[in-house]
Formats: structure tokens, C-alpha cells, sequence
């Protein structure tokens, strides 16, 4: 067992983990913050996605101990008071879901792609980043819209 401090959605948090139990553990079983999905146990469909010192993360493929001293945030940790972000407005306006199992993962992913790459995103550079976030749902049409609509409101 470890000691372990870090900021999770702005909060200071220090706890004991098992030196082998996942980040995404630690923020569904400890913390209780179960936006945060397990869909597939291989690090393949990104529903587990966080970010760690705000660059996008699969949280099943971490450790808790690597996060220690680290900045977490997750998708409850996103909006602004009861303001949805840019992104989490753009998928509700969008329709970019269906089950809503995958959409904690895409939104973090998106808001990602848009730090990283810029607010003018094309159909292809999304898809191209969507890559480890899967859908079992939808054709991706509506995903791919609500991240260029997300993209263009991030800019503002």
C-alpha cells in the first residue's frame, strides 16, 4: 500500500492505494466519481479517458501511484458551476450520443484534440483522433459535430 497525494476536479485528495489498483479505480471506487467508465478492460475504447495534468489519459492503462502529485481532472470535473463546457454543451445540442456510455470519454478526448490542435478541426483530424474512443452506437456523424461545434464555442 501507498500514500498518495493529488488534485482530483480541483480538490486536494490524499489516500492509501494498493500499489497495483488503476487510476480508474481510484476514481470510481474511492472517490466515487463514476463518470468515468470501464468499457473494455484493453485500454481499446476510451471510456476511461481523464486528464492528468491536463493532457488526455485512458485511466485503465495508470496506475494510482503514477498520479500521485498530479492534477486530475474528469468529466464531473469540466463544467463551470451548473454551465456545461463548450464540449458537454455541444454533444447534448448535437445529439452527439446515444446510450451515453462513451460520451465521458469523447467529451475528454474532444477537449483534448481542441488543446492540442487548435478550434479548426476537420471531419478527418477528428475521426482520425477518435481513433481509441469507441461507439458502439452511432456512426460517429453526430460525435464528429458536436466536436467542430464544440471546437468553434471553445474559441469564443
Amino acid at each position: 500500500m501507498s500514500t498518495i497525494a493529488l488534485k482530483v476536479n480541483g480538490k486536494d485528495v490524499s489516500t492509501e492505494v494498493e500499489d497495483r489498483a488503476l487510476l480508474v479505480e481510484l476514481i470510481r471506487e474511492e472517490l466515487k466519481l463514476t463518470g468515468t467508465h470501464v468499457g473494455c478492460d484493453t485500454s481499446q475504447c476510451g471510456a476511461c479517458v481523464v486528464h492528468v495534468d491536463g493532457v488526455a489519459m485512458k485511466s485503465c492503462t495508470m496506475f494510482a501511484v503514477q498520479a500521485n502529485g498530479a492534477d486530475v481532472r474528469t468529466i464531473e470535473g469540466v463544467a463551470e458551476g451548473d454551465a456545461l463546457h463548450p464540449m458537454q454543451a455541444a454533444f447534448a445540442e448535437h445529439h452527439g450520443l446515444q446510450c451515453g456510455f462513451c460520451t465521458p470519454g469523447m467529451v475528454m478526448t474532444a477537449i483534448d484534440m481542441v488543446r492540442r490542435l487548435g478550434n479548426d478541426l476537420d471531419e478527418a483530424t477528428i475521426r482520425h483522433e477518435l481513433e481509441g474512443n469507441i461507439c458502439r452506437c452511432t456512426g460517429y456523424q453526430n460525435i464528429v459535430k458536436a466536436i467542430k461545434a464544440g471546437a468553434s464555442a471553445m474559441a469564443s
